[in-house]
């Protein structure tokens, strides 16, 4: 192993090995330290939203993701037994990944590894290395690491702690972790059956096959069906994990008893969060930084959206291309990232368990009412489902000065769209991210900037042999004519520009790399 280190990343789940890609695909060296060997047992996290499923394209796993998958948009809500409504969440075409991907994360533990084994000697793997002791001097950290063979001292310039929610790192860094704890436990259980009823979401508030509680049901590959039933707080989890309890639960809700037990869990959750993600050398990722609870499928996916904001910034810190300041920033973004997470995730709790008479009166007159009235579907939370956050107003963004409401605004996470290329049917996402460049719908050459790649499109019915064309007008529709988008690596826009201009172009590239502040000269 070697003794002075880039970056290292503690942690080989899926995370630190996002983390450990990324950062590789952008030259950085990186090791990688795990106290385990062997990849995740059981489903765990199943839900991959559009978003991660765009950020596993351009790390090079999102084609096998979505093949082995199970592709998912609608979602339907039941109160005993009736259904409340059904929704959509993809609702528009034209869009290379659908809304949510089904699939356990063991298979996604595999693709990253695979992916990290490809990528050479950027990326050393140590397996059953623990860390036991963290420092930090001016520019480096110092690792202590239990091996097999034997105590070594690993120096790095930067640590990645990806090492779950019950960080070793955190703890031995003294770090608090506040938040909410929740007494509600929940029983999840992979179920293998041979059952012909679509790919959606079904969730039931107090089913009559479960009382009181409620229940979740999701389809997976390989004939594996995620079920998750509420227990209550005052129940053994030993014992509500043996057959003889979950099979008469699962029997009574499919009728049947004609399916194997795949794997069984019971849990209980917490929404919680480190106040800084970056601290000196060691920067927090995923759920060491953050946890919530699983229902809206927020902590797997966060923790992929945490590393696509961060690896770009510590490589452009790394090559001296941005100052150390940048990395604050990934405190502020995914600091906006963490807060949403963890309130939607907290309130939906509540909804699902009410504490008192009256939240439990509140929420059944609310599912009531959302059969015919529309205005009560949107109180209903039974897990407001990732999406992107919105970065808007923070410090990299550039504010328009236009007053469009038609069009993406700075921060937020570009829209794809069909297009056509010199090898046929082609996506705009598969061509952004990685690096910055300049996005513009249109026919006039766009602007040249040192160090930014330009991405043309030419209007729909334009016949190009070389150069990217708008398939359908979506690109038009969705990014407008002749306005020029400035994209940060991570595809969302950091500035939009109605006119083009060099000076402001080349201040808003300052700007997203942290290298101006407003307020300042160019």
């Amino acid at each position: 192993m070697s003794e002075v280190a880039e970056v290292v990343v503690v942690g080989a789940g899926p995370v630190g090995l996002a983390a450990a890609i990324d950062l590789a695909q952008q030259g950085v060296s990186v090791v990688v330290l795990d106290q385990d060997d062997r990849l995740a047992t059981g489903s765990r996290a199943i839900c991959w939203a559009k978003r991660t499923l765009e950020i596993f394209d351009r790390l090079g796993i999102g084609e096998r993701v979505a093949a082995k998958g199970v592709t998912w948009k609608v979602g339907r809500l039941f109160h005993k037994d009736r259904e409340v409504y059904a929704f959509d969440l993809l609702p528009e075409p034209g869009h290379e990944r659908p809304a949510f991907v089904n699939l356990q994360q063991y298979y996604v533990e595999r693709y990253l590894l695979d992916r990290a084994h490809a990528l050479g000697d950027r990326i050393e793997l140590h397996w059953r290395h623990r860390v036991t002791g963290v420092e930090q001097g001016d520019d480096h950290a110092t690792l202590e690491v239990a091996t097999p063979d034997g105590r070594q001292s690993l120096r790095a310039r930067y640590v990645l702690a990806c090492d779950g929610a019950n960080s070793t790192i955190r703890r031995r860094m003294g770090l608090a972790f506040k938040g909410e704890h929740f007494e509600e436990r929940f029983l999840i259980a992979d179920v293998r059956m041979t059952a012909f009823l679509p790919a959606e979401r079904w969730f039931w508030f107090e089913p009559p096959f479960h009382d009181g509680g409620s229940t979740l049901l999701h389809k997976q590959p390989d004939d594996l069906w995620r079920l998750d039933f509420q227990l209550g707080a005052q129940v053994d989890p030993e014992a509500e994990k043996q057959p003889e309890r979950v099979r008469p639960r699962i029997e009574a809700m499919l009728g049947h008893d004609d399916f194997a037990l795949d794997w069984v869990s019971v849990y209980r959750f917490r929404c919680c969060r480190l106040e800084r993600f970056v601290h000196g050398r060691v920067v927090f990722v995923g759920d060491s930084a953050h946890v919530v609870s699983p229902f809206g499928a927020r902590g797997g996916n966060g923790g992929i959206h945490d590393v696509d904001n961060l690896c770009w910034k510590l490589r452009a810190v790394l090559r001296g291309e941005a100052p150390e300041a940048l990395l604050s920033t990934y405190d502020e973004e995914r600091g906006r990232g963490a807060d949403e997470n963890v309130t939607h995730a907290a309130r939906a709790t509540r909804f699902m368990t009410p504490k008192s008479e009256v939240e439990r009166l509140f929420r059944d007159e609310v599912l009531d009412l959302a059969v015919t009235h529309p205005f009560a579907r949107k109180l209903i939370n039974s897990g407001r489902l990732s999406v992107p956050c919105a970065l808007t107003g923070l410090a990299l963004q550039t504010p328009v000065t236009d007053e469009r409401t038609d069009l993406p605004l700075p921060g937020t996470v570009c829209p794809d769209a069909p297009l056509l290329s010199a090898h046929g049917a082609d996506w705009l996402l598969r061509h952004l991210g990685g690096g910055f460049a300049l996005v513009a719908v249109s026919d006039a050459p766009l602007p040249a900037v040192a160090g930014v790649r330009c991405v043309q499109v030419h209007p729909e019915g334009t016949v190009s042999a070389a150069g990217l064309v708008d398939a359908e007008g979506l690109a038009a529709e969705r990014y407008g004519s002749g306005v020029l988008y400035l994209v940060r690596p991570d595809q969302h826009i950091a500035a939009r520009f109605e006119v083009w201009d060099a000076v402001a172009i080349e201040r808003a590239l300052a700007r997203a790399t942290g290298r101006l502040h407003e307020g300042t000269s160019p």
